[in-house]
């Protein structure tokens, strides 16, 4: 009996040994590299990224897995694949010892009536030896207006009702005037240039919720902080009167670019209160044009202004510094002048005249003149740097100057220690507190208001 009783367990183990499929009984779970899934904003009618979920078998044999579900169905918004089958179900799996499988997730929300933000929801359920987990999906959807290859042929305006997505670019013409009210987002896909032949007038105001908007159509990490995600702004030699108040421009790739004199008496770009951030090429690069900028950060761009073949440019109140992030390196100066262009093998030139007042010129190491000045000729060429400050080195001697603190740290709140972190506020005891000379500006890029003597330097006003 005892000899019968010894085979019988002999035999039972030679049989749970060989079971490579076996059920796993008690508290013995499959391990999930996620159990919730978040997508960032996606806009209505559009696909999302693909993200993913490991299923991990971490014991020594096998688990089966009865079913696979997305909870929603085919109605869901959200679709899923299981180990490369197309969903929204599955049965019959299994998952080896020490395995794993793979489902992954994407999501395309239908257009909905509300202007703002909303939220959907499912779940994905994996049910195996009498056990259910979930995975929980969420998506914030957005409507919007969606725009390809568009033509603006005469004056329109365009509301805030709802964001402006932008694919194949847009066309503002000769004869029409584009208005963008107050607190209108606008993305804009890799393919989508603004080339403007008339004029852009954006209306922004001083509250973020206000501002004017310009950023790339990927708002999903980590393709949302990605310079160079939208191609930029073309002012054309025929465009004129641009004037941009309270806009933002983040993740361009020339991000305003103006071509050409003014054909009337007005600077043909003006900027006031603009922010240009994190440009994979230029920030501003003009060529021979006119620029009047009033209280503008440009930081962290490849280049954050590029001028060539001369022009007339005036520069008050604006902070012009980078450092190196985790994207984007900071090795060229933050501010190119020249009064040449070159196209092939031709050289042109032309008069130039810059004024740079109440003005930051920064960088962080590995940059040490800050101002590239570059002068070919006997055309006009006059530059002044007044009541500013400016990383240099080695200063140009044919450049003027008034009241210019030279390699003096203005002592920004955060620049970017730790984790990309900026803040081109000044703190309390910069040597830039004070040092402004009056020119009429009595507001500054928050719309806090200045001074009329002993204001700031830069774009910001400490308050």
């Amino acid at each position: 009996m005892i000899k019968a009783l010894l085979l019988l367990g002999f035999a039972g183990t030679l049989l749970f040994s060989c079971q490579k499929h076996s059920d796993l009984g008690g508290t013995n779970r499959l391990f999930f590299s996620a159990d919730t899934l978040s997508f960032d904003t996606v806009f209505t009618t559009t696909g999302s990224i693909t993200q993913q979920v490991k299923l991990i078998n971490p014991n020594s044999e096998g688990v089966n897995i009865s079913s696979i579900n997305l909870i929603g169905g085919s109605s869901s918004p959200f679709v899923i694949n299981i180990d490369g089958s197309p969903g929204p179900n599955a049965s019959g799996l299994f998952i080896g010892a020490n395995d794993s499988m793979y489902i992954f997730i994407n999501v395309s929300i239908p257009k909905g009536p509300a202007p703002n933000p909303f939220i959907v929801n499912d779940s994905i359920r994996i049910s195996y030896n009498g056990i259910e987990q979930f995975i929980l999906l969420s998506a914030w959807g957005q409507n919007a207006h969606f725009l390809k290859n568009a033509e603006i042929t005469s004056d329109t305006v365009w509301a805030n009702d709802l964001p402006i997505v932008i694919y194949g670019g847009l066309h503002v013409d000769s004869n029409a005037t584009l208005t963008i009210q107050a607190g209108t987002h606008i993305y804009l896909h890799a393919d989508a240039p603004v080339f403007v032949d008339g004029s852009l007038n954006l209306l922004g105001e001083s509250p973020d919720s206000l501002r004017v908007y310009f950023t790339g159509d990927r708002l999903d990490y980590p393709y949302s902080g990605y310079p160079g995600s939208w191609p930029g702004i073309y002012f054309n030699k025929s465009s004129r009167d641009n004037i941009l108040t309270y806009a933002s421009f983040q993740n361009g790739n020339h991000t305003l670019v103006t071509e050409g004199l003014p054909t009337d008496g007005n600077p043909k770009l003006t900027l006031n209160q603009c922010i240009i951030n994190n440009s994979l090429g230029e920030g501003i690069l003009s060529i021979q044009s006119s620029i009047v900028a009033v209280n503008c950060l440009l930081s962290n761009c490849g280049q954050n202004i590029v001028i060539g073949q001369g022009g007339n440019y005036q520069f008050d109140y604006c902070t012009v510094a980078s450092y190196s992030t985790r994207l984007l390196s900071h090795q060229l100066p933050v501010l190119t002048v020249s009064n040449t262009a070159t196209d092939g093998n031709q050289i042109f030139t032309g008069d130039l005249t810059a004024v740079f007042t109440n003005c930051i010129f920064w960088g962080s190491q590995g940059v040490p003149d800050e101002a590239q000045i570059v002068k070919q000729g006997n055309s006009v060429f006059q530059i002044l740097f007044d009541h500013s400050i400016l990383k240099q080195q080695n200063y140009p001697a044919n450049i003027d100057s008034n009241a210019l603190l030279l390699n003096t740290d203005p002592e920004f709140i955060a620049t970017g220690v730790p984790d990309d972190q900026f803040n081109f506020h000044l703190q309390a005891g910069s040597p830039a507190l004070g040092l402004g000379v009056n020119t009429g500006i009595l507001i500054d890029l928050d719309g806090n208001s200045r001074p009329s003597s002993q204001s700031d330097l830069g774009c910001y006003e400490r308050q």
